[in-house]
């Protein structure tokens, strides 16, 4: 069975990438390599003894994008690609909705017209917005509090239009939290570009020592320790979502769009991920309060029994083995890739 993974060199890709290949599917990666690396799907190769074909392009690029999804006859698309920093997104919202939205429709565009309809969506707990209630259910109101998140709210607008239209679409529509860790072997994992955008790769940079300390953004927040409490979920286990969500899309026969939380259910708070960090790493990580960011939201995490319900899914990693594949990736890779 072949999959088309858009965006399958980056973070989460390569491993959703290396779950399919270890489970008998054939992969064909699309990807710009603006935020990953062809050395992940080296690796890969590496790890599982197969390969993914690999077609370095835009979803912006209509033409190449046609003929990437000739070339072969595709079951599915699991779609990852497009740019992911919150901060980054409110200096330069253009090019998060050019790439997130307009990449999106291409791409959705180019499906029907080779009669592709199952997709895999890349989506994000930031469509929520500040929590209403928590744990937060699939139903919680969305309203999505900076382009980023606002880019993801649409493209969910866009398939829910799509999936009401034609009954011929399946689309599973995953609602990402905090992914974390990388793979067991050390070989793939977060290879940020420039500072760190998310806590994890950031403390584990301070632990190899190419950063000074961790700056904890606000600690007078109404959580266990003043500082915010998030839902981490280990990447392998996140990769597994995808496939699972994959296998229920292609046994249905009913077209739908099905919004799933893959989260944990549990949250962490920054001060204890400092202190579960420093215990896998036996290292002691430096850290200072400054001011909270504007934005951000004193905790938030998943009612994840939809995704049991539905697909058969639920979290296994827990917390130590975040840490410790993070620290052991971070080891081996101390520059990343």
């Amino acid at each position: 069975m072949k999959i088309f993974v858009t965006g399958g060199a980056g973070y989460i890709g390569s491993h959703t990438c290396l779950s399919l290949l270890e489970q008998g599917f054939e992969v064909t990666v699309y990807d710009n390599l603006i935020n990953s690396n062809l050395e992940a799907l080296r690796r890969i190769k590496t790890i599982t003894g197969k390969q993914c074909k690999f077609v370095q392009g835009d979803l912006l690029d209509t033409g190449a994008l046609d003929s990437a999804l000739s070339a072969a006859e595709f079951q599915a698309v699991i779609h990852f690609a497009g740019l992911k920093s919150v901060g980054e997104s409110v200096e330069r919202p253009l090019a998060y909705y050019q790439n997130n939205v307009s990449g999106t429709l291409n791409l959705l565009n180019a499906m029907e017209k080779h009669q592709l309809f199952n997709v895999v969506f890349s989506s994000s707990a930031t469509v929520y917005g500040e929590p209403e209630v928590l744990p937060l259910p699939e139903t919680a109101g969305r309203s999505a509090t900076n382009p980023y998140g606002q880019t993801k709210l649409m493209v969910e607008h866009v398939l829910e239009d799509l999936a009401a239209s034609d009954p011929r679409w399946k689309i599973a529509n995953l609602r990402y939290f905090n992914p974390v860790g990388a793979h067991s072997s050390g070989m793939i994992g977060e290879d940020p570009n420039g500072i760190p955008n998310n806590l994890l790769p950031f403390i584990s940079q301070v632990a190899v020592g190419r950063r000074e300390k961790v700056s904890v953004f606000g600690n007078d927040y109404d959580t266990v320790d003043g500082t915010g409490v998030r839902d981490y979920i280990h990447v392998v286990d996140l990769a597994e979502g995808h496939l699972a969500a994959l296998r229920y899309l292609l046994s249905t026969d009913s077209g739908e769009f099905i919004p799933v939380n893959l989260g944990t259910g549990n949250g962490f708070s920054v001060l204890e991920m400092i202190e579960a960090f420093s215990k896998a790493s036996c290292k002691s990580i430096p850290y200072e309060f400054v001011k909270r960011r504007s934005g951000d939201v004193a905790a938030c995490y998943a009612d994840a029994r939809l995704a049991k319900e539905k697909f058969g899914w639920q979290a296994k990693l827990n917390l130590n083995d975040m840490c410790d594949d993070a620290w052991r990736w971070q080891v081996n890779n101390p520059n990343g890739y």
